[in-house]
């Protein structure tokens, strides 16, 4: 997303690549993910890795407040939680979304509602993960769900389960600043907020 065109905004790429038998995407959400995404990366020996950065700014996530980058190395990891564990809604992204998440979080924390940020730099190895893992950060019980990325919404119903809400890409983008892109097309942390309140009013279902 950005000022050189829809033609140089593949949305689909992410899904494309993730389609691709035993290669392992890493998108990171910040600097210190970057750095665990290569320590994964020099420890592989068999399966080839796209690493996914952008040439956006993106702030550092402050690993004293939250949870450590080492979690990239299981695909995804609880990155915010709330006390005892039990949240009311999961947040769920990828690369530079999850600050937006994190920040959504934050928003909802004043309105009384407890979010969980999941950062899911690598969907591959996260399934290479055991059951319990998995449903250790993505509980099957909390089905308030919201999965953003800055492409295709492809692929992420796997996470966001029957009833859940993806903040994704479902046309072309377009030409403007970046700001106004992602106010556009809803990669805002008013938006995050909106679509995870709206989780809420909705009845529970199996994920």
């Amino acid at each position: 997303m950005g000022e050189d065109g829809p033609t140089h905004q593949p949305i689909e790429q992410l899904a494309s690549l993730r389609a691709i038998p035993n290669l392992i995407v890493l998108r990171p959400a910040d600097a210190n993910e970057v750095a665990e995404a290569w320590r994964v990366i020099m420890q592989m020996q068999h399966e080839p890795v796209a690493l996914i950065l952008t040439r956006q700014a993106l702030p550092t996530i402050d690993r004293v407040k939250y949870t450590a980058a080492s979690g990239v190395a299981k695909g995804a990891y609880v990155l915010a939680d709330v006390p005892g564990g039990k949240p009311d809604v999961l947040l769920l992204a990828s690369g530079s979304e999850v600050a937006l998440c994190l920040e959504a979080a934050e928003h909802l924390k004043t309105k009384g509602i407890k979010a969980r940020v999941v950062s899911m730099p690598s969907w591959e190895l996260f399934e290479h993960q055991s059951q319990e893992y998995r449903d250790g950060v993505i509980p099957p019980t909390v089905t308030a769900r919201v999965c953003v990325e800055q492409a295709s919404t492809f692929g992420w119903a796997r996470y966001a389960g029957l009833t859940g809400e993806i903040i994704g890409m479902k046309t072309f983008g377009a030409s403007a600043p970046l700001k106004e892109l992602q106010k556009k097309f809803g990669f805002t942390t008013e938006h995050i907020v909106a679509a995870a309140q709206r989780q809420l009013l909705k009845p529970a279902k199996a994920a």
